[in-house]
């Protein structure tokens, strides 16, 4: 009994360790925006890596950024250019690719590396400069009459890339089924509308919901889990 006991309480001790030690490199090596932004400012030429797939790369990035994952044909030939003594500011789309990437940096000599905590989504909704390949379709102003000439405004922010985002659309649909023209939908792809998502400065993480009643906002949620019942919470007694 005193052995299984034991047993039992070492395996607790380990466990326990174990989520101190990834707790700690995550919060050293996966960085707020400002943090990472700072760390960009502080080096002359900073080594900066887009983990995403070429096609995202292409329609938006950090400025500066040089595109290639774990999965590039020619990884080998891309880490050869980079000077492991320098610190290495990795992004995605959250912090998937990104993360890996980090992780497989550190495992094989480089001194530094960082992911950016929400990714792309965080960069760009966050206000940072980047790069697109196109305007915007929608604009702020047009964005804010929207929300002025409805009553009742459900906006989704994400991107076709986000896996998690197309969990968004069916709940989307069940929503629009139960409350007609009583709401208003407005879906928000980085892709298409760069800069509006950059302008609204509130956007961290991918999907991004934003619910707005008469102009104010009463409900946003990072995520999209338990989205359906937290809008019916807020919006109780205000549609009628």
């Amino acid at each position: 009994m005193k052995n299984s006991t034991f047993k039992n309480s070492l395996t607790a001790i380990v466990f326990l360790l174990a989520i101190a030690v990834f707790s700690q490199n995550k919060s050293k090596n996966t960085l707020t925006l400002d943090s990472f932004y700072s760390k960009i400012q502080s080096q002359k030429s900073p080594q900066i890596i887009d983990a995403r797939g070429p096609d995202e790369f292409a329609l938006n990035h950090i400025i500066g950024a040089v595109n290639f994952n774990l999965e590039s044909k020619d990884y080998a030939k891309q880490v050869a250019k980079l000077d492991k003594t320098k610190p290495v500011f990795i992004y995605s789309i959250g912090a998937g690719r990104s993360v890996q990437l980090q992780n497989e940096l550190l495992k094989n000599g480089f001194a530094e590396a960082y992911s950016l905590e929400g990714g792309i989504a965080n960069w760009i909704g966050g206000g940072k400069p980047y790069f697109a390949n196109s305007k915007s379709k929608l604009t702020l102003a047009e964005y804010n009459k929207i929300i002025s000439d409805n009553k009742t405004v459900l906006v989704d922010i994400g991107s076709v890339y986000c896996g998690a985002c197309k969990k968004v659309k069916p709940i989307l649909e069940s929503i629009k089924a139960q409350y007609g023209s009583n709401l208003k939908i407005v879906e928000i792809d980085l892709e298409d509308n760069t800069q509006v998502i950059a302008d609204l400065k509130t956007i961290r993480v991918f999907p991004t919901l934003i619910l707005y009643q008469n102009g104010k906002i009463i409900l946003k949620k990072e995520g999209f889990e338990n989205l359906k019942n937290e809008v019916d919470v807020a919006l109780a007694s205000k549609i009628n």
